[in-house]
């Protein structure tokens, strides 16, 4: 007989092994053995999906973007594949990581306003599957390494609840490199301090002085190497770098001595040490005999962050602004199933577009979700094809503090922190951010500052003649802003009310053991 234990361990190399038995087989066991080995064909023949996502990584701190930061490793994964130029994300960290896993608006989750900070009892709703849930569904084995940042109050919003088989990394939004601990003082009347790095739901004590970007790219390693060869894996990859605190080990600096400014040279410093770790994954790929069967996606979850290194040159503004350099991001896709290799997608993505994407990549389906806000784009990218997405609600804050008088009294109200890309359109109402422009400090340009009035409240751009935001067109183009902003009405009908809770005292890592975690 064959048992199914024998079902399950055969593969479909080893099939020859059973040639001799073949006359005393029965039929139907005859049968049953090839439909086993048809569906093992079926799933090994799905590729593998790595999504990779680097944290404030700047529009211009990559190499192929005339960067003076050398990233060898992502410069020749994305020359090989398909660079997305037209690619948006969010532009802080809880929002895009919200957006990736869902498939749907920050308005919609209710996720409208800033990040979850450690202390809040907030998390990414739980009211439908995670991108991790469907691929799982699919036959993938499921890791999540790195950042979470989505909240974990209850044991309910922790990763190996969200679809994810495995995990290895931190629940908050940033931490020190070497010792992996956190102090939360956002809500100033408190300050929470503790260790914040965990293997599935046990805490991790004995990785101190270990950097956390080739922690995390050791731990991807070990998911490539020791995963079951018969069924594909979906990786998330969410690297600390190159968040601030601004911290690298000194080998990487040496480089970049010559940077003069010292947060730019640590930065850079972070930078390789992260293209480093993807050339060590692609190598560890390449030596299993992985590579040629595996998609990897990389992208930034926002805009650099001026303050601590990163750039975003010649785009306007940066992180946490509603101007280009807040999220046009870096992103591009790498696999030999791709079509259209080697080239330069200008068509409008979305980070909420990975969703439906990747799962149709796993052979899954979207059931069981609510509406989805992403778009299925790989036609778009594997085979250079238009995109389906012709409108981008960047954001809609109503708890962002009001701008200005209100200029309309029958459609959107422009005091509201809000933004809209509808084709090659772009409105921007309420308070953006600091719109200035930043050059790198290697160029020894001087930087344009915002002089924009300070109760303006409205802006339009074309951003296809106008990426870098300099003309705008508002007062000329009445009609296009009457249409942008009926469709910020319509979004804003659609929005659930905001999660952003107070601070909870119970979320005192020193309640937990010095680490930071579940306390509900």
């Amino acid at each position: 007989m064959i048992t199914s234990d024998l079902l399950r361990n055969v593969g479909v190399r080893h099939i020859w092994i059973f040639s001799s038995f073949v006359t005393a087989m029965h039929l139907a066991e005859v049968l049953l053995l090839c439909a086993c080995c048809t569906v093992l064909l079926a799933k090994s023949s799905r590729p593998n999906i790595i999504f990779i996502l680097a944290d404030d990584y700047g529009f211009h701190d990559i190499g192929y973007h005339k960067s003076e930061i050398k990233t060898p490793n992502l410069d020749k994964l994305a020359a090989a594949g398909v660079k997305l130029e037209n690619y948006y994300v969010q532009p802080i960290c809880t929002p895009t990581r919200s957006q990736f896993m869902s498939g749907r608006y920050q308005i919609h989750t209710g996720l409208q306003h800033g990040i979850i900070w450690g202390s809040q009892p907030n998390g990414l709703p739980l009211d439908s599957p995670t991108v991790a849930d469907k691929i799982k569904q699919a036959g993938y084995s499921t890791h999540a390494v790195g950042k979470w940042h989505l909240g974990f109050y209850k044991d309910a919003y922790l990763p190996t609840n969200r679809g994810f088989d495995s995990y290895y990394g931190y629940l908050t939004g940033s931490e020190d490199y070497f010792t992996h601990k956190l102090c939360d003082n956002h809500f100033s009347r408190y300050l929470f301090c503790g260790l914040d790095l965990r293997n599935n739901t046990n805490p991790v004590f004995n990785e101190t002085g270990h950097y956390s970007t080739s922690l995390f790219t050791e731990r991807a390693i070990s998911v490539i190497k020791d995963h079951i060869e018969s069924k594909p894996f979906f990786l998330y990859l969410a690297y600390q770098s190159t968040h601030s605190p601004l911290q690298v080990p000194g080998k990487y600096l040496n480089p970049y001595s010559h940077i003069k400014d010292l947060n730019r040279r640590s930065f850079a410093g972070m930078t390789a040490c992260m293209d480093e770790g993807i050339g060590n994954i692609t190598a560890a790929l390449n030596a299993t005999g992985q590579l040629e069967n595996t998609l990897i996606v990389f992208s930034t979850d926002n805009g650099g962050q001026i303050h601590a290194g990163g750039n975003n040159w010649p785009l306007r503004g940066w992180k946490a602004s509603l101007w280009e350099g807040g999220f046009h991001g870096v992103g591009f896709v790498y696999g030999d199933m791709l079509k259209n290799k080697g080239t330069v997608n200008n068509q409008l993505i979305h980070v909420s577009d990975w969703f439906p994407t990747l799962v149709g990549v796993a052979g899954g389906n979207t059931n069981g979700t609510k509406p989805l806000d992403g778009f299925d784009q790989w036609k778009t990218i594997s085979e250079g094809g238009a995109s389906p997405r012709k409108e981008l609600l960047h954001n809609i804050d109503i708890l962002t503090h009001p701008k200005g008088a209100k200029l309309f009294n029958n459609t959107f109200d422009t005091r509201i922190r809000a933004a809209i890309r509808l084709g090659d359109w772009k409105l921007i109402t309420g308070d953006p951010g600091n719109g200035s422009w930043i050059p790198p400090p290697h160029l020894s340009k001087e930087t344009v500052m915002d002089k924009d009035d300070k109760a303006k409240n409205l802006w339009l751009f074309d951003i296809a003649k106008d990426p870098n935001e300099h003309n705008d067109l508002s007062a000329s183009q009445p009609g296009i802003v009457k249409k942008l902003l009926d469709r910020l009405e319509y979004y804003q009908k659609t929005a659930i009310p905001r999660r952003y809770p107070d601070p909870d005292p119970k979320c005192d890592p020193k309640l937990h053991g010095g680490v930071w975690g579940p306390w509900e």
